[in-house]
């Protein structure tokens, strides 16, 4: 395969998927925690508060979704094909709840009646549970491996996804959303309704560490492979060091009200978390738990070369074009929020 720079084609491909679902899990990752713990907040002007602070983000933050699956179509065909088809409940499950999500948004503030607005603040919260706790159920199966047979086929059944390592990725994803999402409602509010938040963010923190820590401990002792990588090169213990050090500095910042600095810090955990599972899994796209030859592979599953050289020019076009509309959109609607006649 022709290379860049030194590097084959569909490994920078490899880094351009990487790159934008670490994004989308960035981005969207606070909407979703936002929406997770919406319930917490009792009063309706504060549930109010909260929906306008992602408001104008939150369906902009959905492109970089749509960005990750055609990049990995369009790279990866054969991958796609197989990460779909196997994984094609958990997909359905999470695309009814970003439905979901978008319609209870929408819908909320359609009629001032009481109960009309809890069952759409009910719905809201848990669809963005739900997401989240999809998005770490399928992260935590492609971490671990899934049966494949010879035609790269999903060779096993639905019920193979509620594993415990999944399970325990699943949790610690939304608590890590859940702490994401408490931080940049603090950033966004303020009164009575940023002292509230301020203890839930502490509170969200404590909730991502022990699972974190739990879920840790459950990979070093029963998933091997998601640690032989960062044991045989020392270079890669910088990933580990990094998100040990954000993680730390979360509540540090938190203790000084430097909410900006805790949301970088928020951001980067989720980054090195995924670098992580990217540089364990690599070369593979799906490891085949039942037999490695079966695995999906960056080179058995990539596009043609003439195809990874256009498909790199696109993304070198594209994807600084949408990250300065990204960037754009959140200096504009910067500072406290405030309500008013068009808001949600």
């Amino acid at each position: 395969m022709g290379e860049f720079l030194g590097i084959d084609h569909h490994v920078w491909w490899y880094l351009v998927f990487g790159g934008v679902i670490s994004g989308y899990a960035i981005l969207d990752g606070f909407d979703l925690g936002a929406g997770a713990l919406h319930l917490f907040l009792k009063k309706e002007q504060s549930r109010r508060i909260a929906l306008n602070a992602i408001g104008p983000v939150w369906d902009g933050n959905e492109v970089w979704l749509v960005i990750g699956g055609g990049a990995l179509f369009a790279g990866f065909p054969v991958a796609y094909a197989a990460i779909f088809s196997a994984f094609y409940i958990p997909f359905f499950i999470f695309l009814i709840g970003l439905i979901w999500r978008a319609v209870a948004i929408e819908f909320r503030s359609k009629e001032p009646g009481r109960l009309w607005r809890l069952t759409w603040d009910f719905i809201y919260s848990f669809a963005c549970i739900i997401i989240a706790l999809s998005l770490g159920l399928m992260l935590g199966n492609v971490a671990l491996g899934m049966p494949l047979d010879q035609n790269k086929e999903f060779a096993g059944n639905w019920l193979s996804f509620f594993n415990p390592f999944s399970i325990l990725v699943a949790i610690t994803t939304l608590a890590l959303f859940m702490m994401h999402g408490a931080i940049y409602l603090v950033m966004k509010t303020e009164n009575r309704l940023y002292a509230k938040l301020t203890i839930l963010a502490k509170n969200f923190t404590i909730f991502f560490v022990v699972s974190f820590v739990i879920t840790t401990v459950y990979t070093l002792l029963y998933v091997n492979h998601m640690s032989d990588k960062i044991r045989s090169s020392p270079v890669f213990f910088i990933f580990p060091l990094i998100m040990v050090l954000a993680i730390a500095n979360i509540p540090r910042l938190l203790n000084k009200r430097k909410y900006r600095h805790a949301f970088a810090s928020s951001a980067v955990t989720i980054a090195t978390l995924l670098m992580m599972v990217a540089i364990e899994v690599f070369p593979n796209l799906l490891y085949a738990s039942n037999n490695a030859a079966n695995s999906i592979t960056i080179d058995n599953a990539a596009a043609s070369p003439k195809t990874m050289r256009i498909l790199l020019t696109i993304a070198l076009i594209g994807t600084p074009l949408v990250a300065i509309y990204t960037s754009f959109v959140f200096w504009t609607f910067k500072g406290k929020v405030k309500l008013d006649e068009m808001s949600y």
